[in-house]
This record gives structure tokens, C-alpha cells and sequence, in this order.
């Protein structure tokens, strides 16, 4: 079969012929048709779960997958040839995910059967990214009328996000570039903070510049304080900046590991550095919505497997990239 592959830790991907994996007790093979790529296909690659889990090399890299079943070992009772599904494939020995033409995955995962209304490309787009926003919604408990700041809303975590905090009744602060304020006001967000915002200084000239931070923004727009921050972005510094923006008994989370725990538990706000813990109940959550027309998937870039080297680890990205197999 058709894969790309890692032969070392912090190699580069690379095309490959390998064997298709064939189904034991208790897994199914899946034809896949679709795979998102996600920032944490870069991380595995380079090696940050080395001596957490086992891999194999050479190793095949992709979580998030959507396809048909194509065949069924011992045991499996709740899944049939011919079934459409999406999972999560996120389980030891890491080397044999999505970015290929067939996976072999356990019963009981985090693997979903489609409803009609969602095609594989679309599906493929959801778990990872999709069951993050969730949790992040689920933790910090939104509700109708808080004031909540997304940095790094334009991403695939940020724009799902966005939508199911608007969905929550919340007033939805987003952050994105200047060409991308009107998506994120069609995702629900009432408040756009464009990056590198530029403000005027008090210089004899009035010709210097300087650019305003975007806590600076949301104090001036927001001076009585939010009930939230959702920051997928910032390094330590600027993470600390903008949850000093939320009210003590609010919110504030790093999906990078920015968050000082112990600091913002001293100024009385709850948070830190989450890691999602979501599955099957969330991800099944995501498609009905999906397939109500409740939830867009912000599918920027739809190329075919062979291009995989050049999608994954790429920065700047604005809303999902789904590898057509």
C-alpha cells in the first residue's frame, strides 16, 4: 500500500510502499479515504512521546482518519464490512496511523460510524481538533453571556472552537489576521483582535509606531475583564499577559503547555495546561452536529497523499488540512 513514512525520530516523511496490515482478534482494517493532519503529527515525528509509548519504525505518522471497513477480526461485534467510520488513532505501538491506504485499529477506540449527511473528508477533519475544542468548552463550563478570548481562533482547534462557544451564548472574542476577521465573524465571533494591530505612539513626529498587544486590545474593548481565555498559541510570557485579563473565578487554558498552574491558582482563576482527554461521546457529539449543518468544518487545503511532506509541521495554518488517500 501507498504510505508515508519516518525511518528515525526527526526524520523527514517520506513516500514508501508497505505491507497492508491485515486484522486480529478484536480489530478492524479500514480502507481509508481521509486523513487531517494535525500540529501533533510534527511532535510525534520529532519524538516528544519517545519512552512514553513504543513505536515502530518505519513509522507511519497521522491520527485522525476516516474510511470504510474492509475487514473484521475475531470478536468485533460492532462494526461490519462495508461500515463508513472516523476515529482517533492514538494507540501504543505508535508507526501505524492514518497517513496511508489502510489501518488496522482496536474495537472499543475512538472510532465512530458516519452518519450519511458527512462525507469522509469531512470527518477526517473533526476528531483531533474537534474533540480538543470540545473539552476546552466542557472546562471551562461557558455559558450564556461570558465574555470568552480565543487566541489562535483562524487554526483548526480555534475554529471549531469559535463556533461552539457562540453555540454556548457566549460573546466571543477571536484572534486572526486582518484577511481573516470576516471568516471568523461567519464562525460566530462578535469581537475580532486583528495581530499586529499597530497604534499610534506620542513621538514629536507621530511617525513612530507600536504594536498593541492583544490583552492591550481586549482591555481597551473589555476594561471590566472576561470570563475566559483559550489560548492554542502563545509561549509562557504572553500566555501569563493575556489571563491576567480574566476575572478572578474564570478560566484560562494553554493547549501548549504555557500556563503557570500555580500562578494563576494564586490569582484565583481555574485553568491550566489542558491535554484532551475526549472520545467516542465527543467525537459522536461533533458529527451530529456536523450532519445538522450546526457545526462547520473549516477545511482549508485538500491535497493528496503524495503531498504529505510538505503539509505536516506547516505553520501559520487556518482552519484544517485533510490529505485526500
Amino acid at each position: 500500500m501507498r504510505a508515508i513514512v519516518v525511518r528515525e525520530f526527526g526524520g523527514t516523511p517520506e513516500p514508501a510502499d508497505m505491507p497492508v496490515p491485515e486484522p486480529g482478534p478484536g480489530q478492524i482494517q479500514i480502507h481509508l479515504e481521509a486523513a487531517g493532519v494535525n500540529p501533533v503529527d510534527q511532535r510525534i515525528i520529532d519524538g516528544f512521546l519517545d519512552g512514553q509509548l513504543p513505536h515502530d519504525f518505519p513509522m507511519i505518522p497521522g491520527v485522525d482518519g476516516a474510511g470504510t471497513v474492509s475487514a473484521v477480526g475475531a470478536g468485533v461485534d460492532d462494526f461490519d464490512i462495508g461500515d463508513r467510520v472516523v476515529g482517533k488513532f492514538l494507540s501504543p505501538p505508535l508507526g501505524h496511523g492514518t497517513f496511508a491506504e489502510y489501518l488496522v485499529a482496536a474495537d472499543g477506540g475512538t472510532l465512530v460510524k458516519l452518519p450519511d449527511e458527512v462525507t469522509a473528508v469531512r470527518a477526517a477533519a473533526l476528531p483531533t481538533a474537534g474533540i480538543t475544542a470540545l473539552d476546552l468548552l466542557h472546562a471551562a463550563e461557558v455559558q450564556r453571556g461570558q465574555r470568552v478570548l480565543i487566541v489562535g481562533a483562524s487554526g483548526g482547534v480555534g475554529s471549531y472552537l469559535v463556533q461552539l462557544a457562540a453555540m454556548a451564548g457566549a460573546h466571543v472574542i477571536a484572534t486572526a489576521r486582518p484577511d481573516d476577521t470576516d471568516r471568523m465573524v461567519r464562525l460566530g465571533a462578535m469581537e475580532v483582535v486583528n495581530y499586529g494591530r499597530m497604534t499610534v505612539t506620542d513621538s514629536p513626529t507621530h511617525a513612530e509606531a507600536a504594536r498593541l498587544s492583544v490583552a492591550d486590545s481586549v482591555r481597551i474593548t473589555d476594561p471590566g475583564g472576561i470570563e475566559a481565555v483559550f489560548d492554542l498559541v502563545s509561549p509562557p510570557p504572553v500566555f501569563a499577559d493575556n489571563a491576567s485579563l480574566v476575572k478572578p473565578g474564570g478560566h484560562a487554558y494553554s493547549t501548549i503547555g504555557s500556563a503557570d498552574e500555580a500562578d494563576l491558582k494564586a490569582r484565583g482563576i481555574i485553568g491550566g495546561n489542558l491535554e484532551s482527554r475526549g472520545g467516542t461521546a465527543e467525537l459522536s457529539e461533533l458529527l451530529r452536529l456536523v450532519a445538522t449543518g450546526d457545526l462547520m468544518v473549516p477545511i482549508r487545503n485538500l491535497p493528496p497523499l503524495a503531498d504529505a511532506p510538505a503539509m505536516i509541521g506547516a505553520a501559520g495554518a487556518r482552519g484544517k488540512t485533510v490529505l485526500v488517500i
